[in-house]
């Protein structure tokens, strides 16, 4: 019997499917070097990472050579807004970006900013969207780019890019999305979303960790930011490592294929989450848009009780996370908590709880009662 605790964090990666591992392990029978076509061991290589290619193109609607492979989506979102702002030498100096943004974004932007450009740092209102009237304030014609998040790492909550691209392209400004968390949870469409560039990890969709991809418009330029060889077309130098992207193209076909009944799985599974804990008898902190939110996706905090202490208490029982990063022995809450408004008490008390393909009814269950416990704790 399994005696581990129910895994309930998948926004901070999401279990290796079964059948991409089967992938990845065949895959690496595909040793020959995929950048190397005068034998039968590149082309063999070249051809598997050529499919690859399309299962993720196809996941975003996308043509396959507008797929760049990286090591996850830090390394995209880098590549994106540090390589247009090399391009564009100049000519267009404003960066912009919301105050929700993960790290990878954020610290990005905020080193364009230190090197001379002019950084952006948009807030959101109390549900984490960002206001499009702010947006319509702030990019003008001097704007380079706009970075925002499709589906926020901490609250779930799914940004209107579609309307944001309008405004961004009507000033000849681009758009990056950090979009980590939308694969396999909501359709992606980069050409509706008006999408300039696109971040993924593999990680994110029951692939395999080590893997990413940016999504680069025909008409966006970029300059890469490393140097020693012409491997993905210049942007991207070095050998791509060929079984983790097999696994990210097996995971991407499937991330696909399965969006309906994951999706629908994981809103019922969701919504009877939180109904549970609705009725826990505490006073409990919903965090973001219940609306605007990605399936199986929830952000709540027991009032009084830090988001650390009841990880604590339901460590064995269930895995969750919080909000918060820790830094040395100094506990920091949640820049995104803060940033939606709510006081250092109150954002103390997040915690994440994030669902996936492989959560189960009878899981629920457990997180349910163990959450039980912690409150008839509080209520003694």
């Amino acid at each position: 019997m399994d005696t581990r605790p129910v895994y309930l964090d998948y926004q901070a990666t999401t279990p290796l499917d079964p059948r991409v591992k089967e992938v990845v392990l065949r895959s690496f029978e595909t040793y020959g070097n995929p950048h190397g076509r005068q034998h039968e061991y590149g082309r063999e290589a070249a051809d598997a990472v050529n499919t690859a290619r399309q299962q993720v193109a196809g996941l975003v609607g996308a043509y396959p050579n507008r797929i760049l492979f990286t090591s996850g989506a830090t390394e995209s979102c880098n590549l994106a807004l540090r390589g247009a702002a090399i391009a564009a030498n100049g000519q267009r100096r404003r960066i912009i970006t919301l105050a929700t943004e993960h790290a990878a974004v954020l610290q990005t932007v905020y080193a364009l900013g230190r090197s001379g450009l002019e950084a952006v740092i948009l807030p959101v209102e109390t549900d984490g969207l960002v206001n499009l009237d702010r947006i319509e304030e702030t990019v003008d014609d001097n704007t380079l780019i706009v970075s925002v998040m499709a589906v926020n790492n901490e609250i779930g909550v799914i940004q209107p890019l579609a309307d944001i691209a309008s405004i961004c392209h009507r000033h000849g400004a681009l758009l990056h999305t950090d979009a980590t968390q939308a694969p396999a949870r909501i359709a992606i469409d980069v050409d509706a979303w008006g999408a300039d560039f696109l971040s993924m990890s593999a990680h994110k969709l029951y692939g395999p960790k080590g893997v990413g991809a940016l999504y680069l418009r025909d008409d966006a330029t970029l300059t890469p930011l490393l140097t020693g060889g012409g491997q993905e077309r210049g942007f991207r130098p070095g050998t791509v490592p060929t079984p983790l992207i097999c696994g990210f193209g097996e995971a991407a076909e499937l991330a696909l294929d399965e969006l309906q009944s994951d999706a629908e799985r994981m809103v019922t599974l969701a919504s009877k989450l939180r109904e549970g804990i609705d009725t826990l008898g505490v006073e409990v902190h919903q965090f973001g848009s219940w609306c605007r939110r990605a399936p199986g996706t929830l952000s709540f905090g027991f009032k009084g009780l830090s988001g650390d202490k009841l990880v604590a208490l339901v460590e064995k029982r269930i895995a969750i996370s919080t909000g918060a990063t820790c830094s040395s022995e100094s506990a920091s809450v949640s820049h995104v908590l803060t940033a939606l408004g709510y006081g250092y008490s109150d954002a103390a008390t997040a915690v994440r709880a994030s669902l996936g393909r492989f959560t189960s009814v009878a899981e629920v269950d457990i997180a349910i009662q163990a959450l039980a416990r912690v409150a008839e704790g509080m209520a003694a």
